[in-house]
């Protein structure tokens, strides 16, 4: 394992010091949100795969609304599409975003069927 020195505020060190064990991990995920932004057209949309890769429950997935970052995107879009229309990389990023909604889609209609049968196994179960 490799070791690093910072020189960070005292009050950022006092957070850190008090999440010690779990610093890997937080920088970790702090990494891959930088990575998320760094990849042009596809702000916000980390966050929701992320969480679908996570196996939620099914009253999880149905919870699942886009971050204020991403529906403010999505309407830039929208209203940049009414106005001038899109250049072809704003094009592909809103294709991105529309599959995007897609998968979200197929995970809460398949939420949404599990949580359906699952009075019906019990029953049968039971």
């Amino acid at each position: 394992m490799g070791a690093i020195t910072l020189t960070i505020p005292d009050d950022l060190a006092a957070r850190v010091r008090s999440q010690q064990e779990r610093l890997p991990e937080i920088l970790e995920l702090g990494l891959r949100e930088l990575n998320a932004e760094k990849q042009d057209g596809f702000q916000g949309a980390a966050d929701v795969l992320e969480f679908l890769a996570s196996l939620p429950t099914p009253e999880e997935t149905l919870k699942l609304r886009a971050s204020e970052r991403l529906q403010s995107r999505v309407s830039e879009l929208l209203e940049k599409n009414r106005n001038e229309g899109l250049s072809a990389s704003e094009e592909a990023e809103w294709e991105r975003y529309e599959y995007l909604e897609h998968l979200v889609r197929m995970a809460k209609a398949s939420a949404s069927l599990k949580l359906k049968a699952a009075p019906d196994t019990a029953l049968k179960n039971g």
